[in-house]
């Protein structure tokens, strides 16, 4: 039996780019519009599965009542914390300390900023609630709204991608993945696509 994940990441937030994490910020204008453009008028789907954090939860929320879709909110499915970088831009954390994201990207697993949550444990919570949504909704289409973060370590899980290289996968605003589970085993279908004109 098939069972198909469509990962959509936020679109941007009010304030742009920056190391957000769980700072429950809201989607800008200009994030509303990309998330928009990425699904169009498609909707596959047979339910949707969302972080409760604002910049996920409202587009889902619209989704699933344009739609009639059943929604839930799982926690699991939270940005990773980031610790004293939460609300950060890339420019304020290597004004602070030259080189960080360099060595962050290099090896994600160690080189985690003071405060952040342990990469292995993200892991293991978004695992846990990917399992769960695989077995409480067999055979169906899923799209879950998330977070770069989440998407990464969905790879990581499904596909066997060793953390440590998790920040090598580009995740962009509003882009859409799809993963196809065939009795468990996983499929990578798209990576960064929308469905408009689908």
């Amino acid at each position: 039996m098939t069972t198909t994940l469509d990962l959509m990441r936020h679109g941007e937030p009010v304030g742009g780019r920056k190391y957000r994490g769980q700072i429950d910020d809201p989607l800008s204008e200009k994030g509303w519009a990309q998330m928009r453009d990425t699904v169009g008028n498609a909707a596959p789907w047979t339910r949707i599965v969302s972080s409760p954090l604002t910049r996920c939860r409202a587009f889902a929320e619209m989704l699933a009542e344009r739609h009639g879709l059943p929604l839930s909110l799982d926690a699991r499915l939270m940005e990773v914390g980031f610790g004293v970088w939460e609300g950060k831009s890339a420019a304020e954390i290597e004004a602070d300390a030259p080189g960080t994201l360099a060595r962050f990207k290099a090896d994600p697993v160690n080189a985690r900023p003071a405060g952040a949550e342990p990469l292995a444990g993200f892991h293991a919570r978004v695992a846990a609630g990917l399992e769960d949504l695989l077995v409480q909704h067999r055979g169906q289409h899923v799209l879950l709204v998330g977070h770069a973060g989440v998407i990464r370590m969905a790879f990581a899980w499904a596909l066997h991608i060793p953390l440590e290289h998790a920040y090598r996968i580009e995740v962009a605003s509003a882009s859409l993945t799809r993963l196809r589970f065939d009795d468990g085993r996983a499929s990578l279908v798209f990576h960064g696509g929308s469905l408009a004109g689908r």
